[in-house]
């Protein structure tokens, strides 16, 4: 153990006590330290941005705060992740989720097995966003002219032969689908593979959950994108599912 630390810590949980702040006597006599040590200890936690000193008295700074913040967003994506793993195992197949932020694709996770992997991102799949059911289905829930500045920034052009062909061909798509109606491709992004994404309702943010199966399990992928949409549906109403990863 290393004491220092250990004194450290306690000061700032002394500190994080007092919304108001505490002066260093007091902090001191909470985290039972002498008080020459405390005060040298409150210095460096001054210096280094945990600790902010205002009108006599310590208060936690942005330092400590960004910790609780990275903290959060660790719960956050563990709690994605945990999902993600229980609609893996109620579809039977690998499972994806992704949001549209700050203008880009974002795969923020992805869960499958080793009897059932998931799809190789060989090609950028924030680039390629016109060629794989994530991202048609991420590019259907904005409006026109995000879709223009994402296009001018990634050219829709073929990943694989049976990538769409142009941007118009894409736009045409996009315009065909109905509300919340399931986006599919077959072998657009990766040869030998079906993907399905469904929208996902987040606020103001796009979001898509997606699967993929082997070509040659075509038949059973409406089957499976249905399953997983009534698994969702059953589990966003009683989950904190956030996306703010």
């Amino acid at each position: 153990m290393i004491g220092s630390v250990q004194r450290a810590l306690r000061l700032l949980e002394a500190a994080g006590s007092h919304r108001e702040g505490a002066p260093a006597k007091q902090l001191a006599r909470e985290a039972g330290l002498p008080l020459p040590t405390a005060y040298h200890l409150l210095r460096t936690l001054t210096h280094e941005g945990y600790l902010r000193r205002e009108s006599g008295v310590f208060v936690l700074g942005a330092a400590a705060g960004r910790l609780a913040g990275g903290g959060l967003q660790q719960k956050r994506r563990s709690m994605i992740l945990d999902s993600l793993a229980h609609f893996r195992d109620a579809v039977g197949a690998p499972v994806y989720f992704a949001v549209f932020r700050e203008g880009e694709i974002e795969l923020v996770g992805v869960s499958d097995t080793p009897a059932s992997p998931a799809v190789e991102e060989w090609a950028d799949f924030r680039a390629t966003g016109h060629a794989h059911a994530i991202g048609q289905c991420l590019l259907a829930q904005l409006d026109e002219k995000t879709r223009k500045d994402y296009y001018e920034r990634h050219p829709v052009e073929a990943v694989t032969q049976y990538t769409v062909r142009d941007q118009s061909a894409l736009e045409h798509r996009i315009g065909a689908l109905g509300r919340m109606e399931p986006v599919t491709e077959r072998q657009e992004y990766a040869l030998g593979t079906v993907c399905a994404a469904i929208p996902i309702t987040a606020g103001d943010t796009a979001a898509t959950m997606a699967i993929s199966l082997p070509l040659h399990h075509e038949e059973r992928l409406l089957s499976v994108v249905d399953r997983l949409r009534s698994e969702v549906g059953a589990l966003l109403s009683t989950l904190s599912f956030s996306i703010s990863i």
